[in-house]
């Protein structure tokens, strides 16, 4: 079980990940070795299952931000599908969905002309609707 100091240790993980523990201590008031075993304990839970890096994919050349939600043809193409998207470096997300279509994707692509070919690839396993980003609020 995770208690009231757990999930604070998660929230100050959850707002910067790279925080020392010790500094995490300090907040939640306790040693920075207690908040290391709490740490090792979550992740021994799967509560915490990696660490990530907030990046701007704009200084590399990333620059349009696509939504793409898909619609596929058949019922036996989501094995392949899924396959399809897992290995597209381009495809940020991919979210299998009920409601609107089934596959919900995110993409972060350096121009329309590379969207153009990935939507061309897209087209194998069913229909796609795009809506692009004009600009992220959260």
């Amino acid at each position: 079980m995770i208690d009231e100091l757990d999930l604070q240790i998660l929230r100050c993980l959850i707002d910067q990940a790279d925080l020392p523990h010790k500094e995490i201590g300090q907040r939640v008031h306790l040693t920075g070795q207690a908040v290391g075993a709490r740490v090792r304990k979550l992740q021994e839970l799967g509560v915490i299952e990696g660490y990530t890096v907030r990046w701007n994919p704009d200084t590399i050349g990333l620059t349009v931000h696509a939504f793409i939600t898909v619609f596929m043809k058949s019922n036996t193409a989501h094995q392949a599908f899924q396959a399809f998207a897992r290995a597209k470096e381009q495809i940020a997300e991919v979210h299998r969905v009920s409601g609107e279509g089934c596959y919900w994707l995110r993409v972060r692509i350096g121009s329309p002309a590379e969207l153009s070919g990935l939507l061309d690839e897209v087209l194998q396993y069913g229909n796609y609707k795009v809506s692009m980003s004009i600009g992220q609020i959260k």
